[in-house]
């Protein structure tokens, strides 16, 4: 097993009515105008989370890795995780090689040994934590919420939900050993629309933004923040059912006024903002970052 140690150190207002050529000029530009994005924070020399220590789950891929990325360029020295090993070391090597603070553990969120040797980690090699992303999540089946089986149901919330609340609860005395820090939640549009397809992953992430609401009211007065962020329909792998079949991807594009996918990186951003002094005034809020899709219980 990897061990700590071993790592080292609506925009516009017409945005709702894109014509389908825009759309297409957006789709063709976009992966340049992404390339620049994601370098802007380490070439304006950003250092707003100077001196913090992040632990970002389900960080090897997809909008996790992205917003370990962000938080090491905004100067956090970050601890990744995710349940392989293979995984763990080409995402640790990949943000070394591009100068950033990071070291990675394998850590699997629904064991609770895994969990306390992910924050120990963290603690160790850095001195302490401030900042907690818990963005694990699994979807082992498709369809309406009453069809799902019940052991489908019941990884859904153990993963989804409950290690959340667990990472919480764990990671609290090492953020009021620092006098306090940032806990966020990835939730996603789901939570607050559902989709069919997604039923019971859907109500798990509704269930993050009661738990946002609810944590973060007996913390606050300890100066320990709890936000979460709701993606709208990300061009990852995990959300492949949504945009990697044409048809499907047209659909999803149809709902969305902004005319295109969200990309890891901007997730990213709003995370590292929640977790930054920028928003030190905020506390059991959900920011969604959708594209202009629906968000509204």
């Amino acid at each position: 097993m990897l061990s700590c140690t071993m790592c080292g150190t609506k925009n516009d207002r017409g945005a709702g009515n894109v014509n389908e050529e825009g759309r297409e000029m957006l789709r063709r530009f976009f992966p340049e105008i992404k390339k620049l994005s994601s370098n802007m924070s380490c070439q304006a020399g950003n250092v707003k989370l100077k001196g913090k220590v992040a632990v970002v789950t389900a960080s090897t891929d997809g909008i996790g890795l992205a917003i370990a990325r962000r938080l090491a360029q905004d100067g956090a020295s970050v601890v990744i995780s995710s349940r392989k090993e293979n995984n763990v070391q080409r995402a640790v090597n990949d943000l070394q090689s591009e100068g950033l603070t990071v070291s990675g553990i394998v850590c699997h969120v629904g064991k609770a040994s895994d969990r306390q040797k992910l924050l120990e980690c963290a603690s160790s090699k850095y001195g302490g934590i401030d900042i907690l992303v818990s963005n694990a999540a699994v979807n082992p089946t498709v369809g309406h919420v009453l069809e799902c089986e019940e052991s489908s149901w019941d990884k859904i919330f153990e993963i989804n939900v409950k290690a959340a609340y667990m990472l919480s609860k764990e990671v609290l005395p090492f953020l009021r050993q620092r006098g306090g820090g940032s806990i966020t939640y990835i939730s996603s549009i789901a939570g607050f629309q559902p989709f069919d397809v997604l039923g019971a992953y859907s109500v798990s992430k509704t269930a993050l933004l009661g738990l946002t609401k609810a944590a973060s009211q007996g913390l606050a007065e300890e100066n320990i923040r709890v936000n979460c962020v709701a993606p709208g329909i990300v061009e990852t792998r995990f959300a492949a059912a949504l945009h990697e079949q044409e048809s499907a991807r047209e659909a999803a594009i149809s709902k969305i006024p902004m005319g295109r996918l969200a990309q890891p990186h901007e997730i990213a951003g709003i995370v590292s903002f929640l977790c930054s002094n920028d928003a030190s005034y905020i506390t059991g809020e959900t920011i969604v970052v959708s594209g202009g899709m629906s968000s509204r219980l």
